[in-house]
């Protein structure tokens, strides 16, 4: 009869976190964290805010890099024990709701003239008839103003009318608004999975309904303007659906076509229906003395263009001006208007007299109160989304004082006519909607201000030249006003998505102009922004244009070129491009020495931003070596309690425990702690941020209780000071979870992870990068509970949505391999584990490197898994290799090279070596016993394996012995319920019986 082995001698037990990414048999590495940071602002500074938030001199602005550290395997993220990226289980279909017809989105009512276009439907009918098996979409394809929105309004009314089951209406301009209407619309029909915590997750779970469906339905997707961007967002059912789609665009190029859609081409009115509209209207105003023997030379002046007869008709209705009257101003302002907006400048031939038109209804409200500031209103709008605005913005000094500077001159203006008020502002935004010029509807949230692209267009077209650096600087001001700070963005997720559209809106429309001396400071804001909310990919390619345009404006050694090539270092190393970020690091800390001298706080910012690179790149010593610079530097220049000097500190303390060096990181971080405390006071957030950091380094020092004891007062206070849905709470209740794990409490670790993760969902989004971390930390406690499959089922989802938002290659992305092998391997799939875990190491040295410190836990996890299939050979071989690499590598001390010699020590044992695993069982253990002491976990772990060598050696005395010593270590250090402390129990139980029965080895 085989005896039983102590639990530390099984495969897992010898496993770390570090050997099996996201989770761990016996404690591993512990998880630390460090924040990358760049900083904007005259004087800005920050040496990262791991721990403590960086730092930072006056009018300064702090950008948060949140780093991850990948501890063998796993990683953390803002010193939450993250198990890499994961995934989870669909959640179960919802039943299908009640079959009342479904309406989402607004339908623009029917023009009260509107014509039937008959000859027109009857070509998009037979676009569609001619092609049931195979077209899904009819595309209106056509110039602006041809009535291309009321055609398909016309579709919808129809639909409606003949009760169509779904039908939504998209404002299309902008793909966030495709993605929001779509995430809108999953909720109203019932979509199986849609929950409202993550708008892009519902808008895809909204196309998968339409696929499968049996109700009928429309989808009309108006003004599509970004073909490339909403690709993924055109509905593809199969064939045979009752299903449509209807779009209205400007552009006509090959993206319009294939893929299941036809293109309409749609032109103007034909003269019948452009005079029968013109007289339709008037009569439907009471106006009909308006209509005259000139009505058809004006439709035709006006180019048969609907757009134009509309703004027309408003003008006559308004101003009860006749046909002869209003044609007299049209063909006088079109002549002086030939140089200003020449025929060219509208590739459709209807600009000039589209523009006209507005600038003669603009004439109009230009007059009316408060006068003189229709133009200057609608000119600043231009400049932004044409898909919405805040209505915010007009409550800005930076509008008002724009509204006072370029209000147009009246005749009745008095030389000391005040300032214009947030009243008058907002009275122009009615003016401007009275006109039909805009629209403001504050029912439509953020995106209160809308203006046609069309109207926006000739605005910005008839406005001088001369105006338009002033009107972007406005404009970017009052975006910049309204922009909610850092710590308030996780609640304003829809506004920050919306001041970022209309900043790039804008940025487009300004050209150069936001450059003048230096960057506006919103394009540096928008970018941070994207870094807070998780968008590395998009953060990438702003902070590449940024760096391009200042390298042109500005020279290479501007302070804005310098700090937009930092945050596209920072947006590199987001997105998982470390080698990228390191050479534009090491660029812009060079840069900045030689600029501004070694001792400059942004010199020292940029050091501190290529330390954590060094480290992501599992360079620790070089990340090590340059924070030990960076503190001194900063302890001799700024002094010993400047907050910069406290960020250093906390940053040097997290690099510390990730290279095992548990008592300096320990000493550093008790002085944080102290000095925050001390300077800041008890309550303030980098207080409590230390507080936690230094549980996290407690815990890796194997005092739990000390840890839990720490977290609790610091979740406490955090749920007190604010609230139980900031970010930083839910941060500490995950830090609380993972030292719940830790000390065995796995039940109460699961119950508080469960909810983490559900209130992340549910305030940031599925996708958000805290919420792919919450995830993997749920599936590393269903692995520790031996919940095997539905940690599985967790990480197959995270993987597919880091492969999804980060792609293949990201280190997340490996990571979430890695983890989802050693489910497998945990549940008995070891040829599964092996399959993924040979592709992992595969990919791991062909992006990482032959040495980087995830390349070799790959190395470690494929032995592990061919230890378990019977390999044995093929393990030690593997085995001794990475502990070679290791000593090499992390030093003979460090924590993964005393886990490598364990599980090698494991292997040679298994393989029937038992002199050899006895020998390193004891080096392990004296290793463990010198650096991290007796009581420590690893070291009553290490006590363990050598029970069970001696055991196996047929040394039963000397095995019984040290089991004995293991058991009562365990009962006092980690408590006699500790999974642990049960699994030694019983071991030393069934040796005791054996010894008695007369068994030996």
């Amino acid at each position: 009869m085989n005896p039983p082995s102590l639990p530390w001698r099984k495969p897992a037990g010898k496993r770390s976190q570090d050997d099996t990414p996201g989770s761990a048999a016996s404690p591993g590495a512990e998880p630390s964290s460090s924040v990358r940071v760049e900083v904007s602002g005259e004087g800005a500074v920050t040496a990262g805010r791991d721990i403590s938030h960086s730092a930072l001199g006056a009018n300064s602005r702090v950008e948060h890099h949140e780093v991850t550290n990948r501890i063998e395997g796993s990683s953390v993220r803002g010193d939450v024990y993250q198990a890499a990226n994961l995934t989870v289980n669909l959640p179960p279909p919802t039943p299908e709701p009640d079959r009342r017809p479904v309406r989402v989105g607004t339908v623009p009512p029917l023009a009260t003239a509107f014509q039937p276009r008959e000859q027109l439907r009857e070509r998009i009918d037979r676009a569609r008839e001619r092609n049931t098996t195979v077209v899904l979409t009819q595309v209106l394809s056509g110039g602006g103003g041809v009535g291309k929105s009321q055609l398909a309004a016309a579709y919808a009314d129809q639909a409606h009318t003949e009760g169509v089951d779904v039908l939504v209406w998209v404002n299309a301009a902008e793909t966030s608004q495709i993605v929001s209407t779509y995430a809108t619309a999953a909720q109203r029909v019932g979509a199986p999975g849609a929950d409202g915590q993550d708008a892009e997750r519902d808008a895809a779970t909204f196309l998968d309904w339409l696929a499968v469906t049996e109700r009928s339905w429309l989808v009309i997707l108006d003004d599509l303007t970004d073909l490339e961007g909403s690709g993924p967002w055109w509905p593809r059912p199969p064939a045979g659906t009752n299903g449509r789609v209807l779009a209205t665009t400007r552009r006509r190029d090959a993206l319009v076509t294939g893929n299941g859609r036809a293109r309409v081409d749609i032109g103007t009115y034909t003269p019948d229906e452009a005079s029968a509209y013109l007289s339709e209207r008037l009569t439907a105003a009471d106006s009909t003395h308006l209509l005259d023997d000139r009505t058809t030379d004006l439709v035709r002046a006006l180019g048969l263009l609907p757009l134009a007869l509309a703004h027309a008709a408003a003008y006559m209705v308004n101003e009860d001006a006749d046909c002869a009257y209003y044609l007299g101003l049209f063909t006088d302002r079109a002549s002086r208007l030939t140089a200003l907006l020449p025929p060219g400048a509208d590739t459709d031939g209807y600009g000039r007299q589209v523009t006209t038109s507005l600038l003669l209804a603009l004439d109009a409200a230009t007059r009316r109160e408060p006068v003189g500031l229709a133009v200057p209103a609608i000119r600043l709008a231009a400049h932004l989304d044409p898909a919405g605005h805040p209505q915010q913005l007009w409550a800005t000094e930076a509008v008002t004082r724009y509204l006072t500077t370029h209000r147009t001159p009246s005749p009745h203006d008095s030389p000391a006519a005040g300032p214009v008020t947030v009243e008058q502002a907002r009275s122009a935004l009615r003016l401007l909607h009275h006109y039909a010029l805009i629209t403001h509807d504050p029912r439509n949230g953020d995106r209160a201000v809308r203006l046609h692209a069309l109207t926006a267009r000739a605005a910005r077209e008839t406005t001088p030249v001369t105006d338009t650096p002033v009107i972007a600087h406005a404009a970017a001001d009052a975006l910049r006003a309204v922009w909610p700070e850092p710590e308030h963005e996780h609640a304003s997720h829809e506004l920050t998505t919306v001041l970022r559209a209309n900043t790039d809106a804008l940025t487009d429309l300004a050209g150069d102009h936001l450059w003048r001396f230096k960057g506006h400071h919103v394009l540096f804001t928008s970018g941070t922004s994207l870094l807070r909310a998780g968008l590395s990919f998009a953060a990438v390619t702003h902070w590449q244009r940024l760096t391009t345009d200042a390298e042109r404006l500005l020279g290479d050694d501007h302070p804005d070129t310098l700090l937009a090539r930092g945050n596209l270092a920072a947006s590199y190393w987001e997105a998982g491009r470390t080698n990228d970020a390191i050479t534009l690091g090491e660029r812009v800390s060079a840069d900045r020495e030689r600029i501004l001298g070694p001792e400059h706080p942004d010199t020292l910012t940029s050091h501190a931003n290529l330390a954590a690179s060094y480290w992501q790149a599992g360079r620790t010593n070089d990340a090590i070596d340059l924070l030990e610079r960076v503190l001194a530097d900063s302890e001799r220049i700024l002094g010993e309690d400047h907050r910069n000097t406290l960020a250093a500190r906390s940053n040097l303390a997290a690099t510390y425990r990730q290279a095992g060096r548990t008592n300096d990181a320990t000493t550093l971080g008790e002085r944080v702690t102290a000095d925050t405390e001390r300077l800041l006071g008890p309550e303030h957030a980098d207080t409590l941020t230390s507080r936690s950091n230094l549980a996290a380094t407690y815990r890796q020092a194997g005092r739990t209780n000390e840890a839990i004891d720490l977290l609790e007062r610091v979740l406490a206070d955090f749920e007190r000071i604010l609230g139980e849905d900031h970010p930083d709470t839910l941060t500490a209740h995950a830090n609380l979870a993972t030292s719940y794990w830790q000390a065995g409490r796995t039940n109460e670790a699961i119950d508080l992870l469960e909810r983490v993760l559900a209130d992340f969902e549910r305030l940031l989004g599925e996708d958000h990068p805290d919420t792919l971390t919450a995830r993997g930390n749920l599936a590393a406690s269903y692995w520790q509970a031996g919940r095997t499959d539905e940690a599985i089922a967790l990480e197959v989802r995270v993987l597919a949505d880091t492969e999804r938002l980060l792609g293949h290659e990201h280190p997340d992305t490996l990571t979430s391999h890695a983890n989802l092998a050693t489910s497998y391997w945990q549940a008995g799939r070891t040829n599964d584990a092996i399959a993924l875990e040979e592709r992992i190491l595969t990919d791991r040295e062909r992006i990482l490197g032959h040495e980087h410190p995830d390349t070799l836990t790959s190395h470690a996890n494929l032995a592990t898994s061919y230890w378990q299939a019977g390999r044995t050979d093929e393990a030690i071989d593997l085995l001794e290799r990475v502990l070679t690499d290791r000593e090499r590598l992390l030093g003979e001390d460090h924590p993964n090279t005393l886990i490598t010699r364990a599980n090698l020590a494991a292997a040679y044992s298994q393989a029937g070596r038992t002199d050899d695993a006895i020998a390193l069982d004891e080096r392990v253990l004296a290793d463990r016993e010198r650096i991290l002491g007796h009581d420590h976990p690893h070291t009553l772990t290490a006590c363990g394996n050598l029970a069970a060598s001696y055991w196996q050696a047929g040394r039963t005395d000397d095995a019984i012995a040290l089991g004995e010593r293991v058991a009562a270590d365990s009962e006092r250090v980690i408590g006699e319920q500790h999974p642990d402390t049960l699994a030694t129990a019983e071991a030393l139980r069934q040796w005791r019986s054996l010894r008695s029965a007369g068994h030996r080895p």
